[in-house]
């Protein structure tokens, strides 16, 4: 799995009352988006958008059960071969109520490659989520951020829209813990983060994270095909 980048480069009582502040900010999947609507949208005042890169992996449900218990929900940029080779993998996120998206088959430097080449990236991946009963993805993070017009034409071919981010948790460089929920601290409305699906200092941050993004009225939401930024769930 590579590990780089995605770009060219307490107290209990506390901590259970910002839980169920994050869980309520998120449409439980055993109840009706109509009846979870109302306590949602008086929770949260903006949104921003959770990626995690390079999955699925054998760090994978690892992760879903810490959105799961943190009220978190993500965006999986899945690598084409992964979701191919581990499909139940790619059912349990959509359980999990995260959004499956387009991270190239086997994660190349699409700048350096033919059009040729970047179309079977990119088509083989959306068959891989497709048949691992992931949907059709509608967005698309090339590998390492590196991107031109050949890569976004293709792209768009697809259907796809390009997501980058804004904010780099930096695990895919070492960060610790602290370094990744201090990164979470400066997102605002409408931004996306960078994390990785391997890393366990982003997992471990994910509880904090969700403190963070609770105290100033932030939700975790999904990335908006039309515009590019987070938004509210559905």
């Amino acid at each position: 799995m590579n590990a780089g980048p995605c770009r060219s480069p307490r107290r209990p009582v506390r901590r259970l009352a910002v839980v169920a502040t994050a869980l309520a900010s998120v449409v439980p999947l055993t109840l009706g988006a109509a009846e979870a609507a109302p306590e949602r949208a008086a929770a949260c005042t903006g949104y921003v958008g959770l990626t995690f890169d390079d999955g699925p992996s054998g760090s994978t449900s690892a992760l879903l059960n810490t959105l799961r218990q943190t009220g978190l929900r993500a965006t999986m940029f899945n690598q084409g071969q992964y979701a191919a080779a581990n499909p139940a993998l790619v059912r349990a996120q959509v359980g999990a109520g995260m959004w499956v998206a387009n991270h190239s088959y086997t994660h190349p430097h699409l700048t350096q490659l033919g059009q040729a080449q970047i179309d079977a990236e990119i088509s083989r991946t959306q068959q891989a989520i497709a048949q691992a009963g992931g949907g059709t993805p509608k967005l698309f993070r090339p590998p390492y951020g590196e991107t031109n017009a050949t890569v976004r034409s293709v792209a768009a071919r697809y259907g796809l829209t390009e997501i980058l981010w804004n904010v780099d948790s930096q695990d895919w460089n070492g960060a610790s813990t602290d370094a990744i929920v201090q990164a979470a601290a400066r997102l605002t409305n409408g931004q996306v983060m960078l994390l990785h699906d391997w890393s366990a200092n982003s997992r471990a941050a994910l509880p904090r994270i969700a403190q963070g993004l609770s105290a100033r009225g932030l939700c975790a939401g999904m990335i908006s095909p039309q515009t590019g930024r987070a938004v509210a769930p559905g």
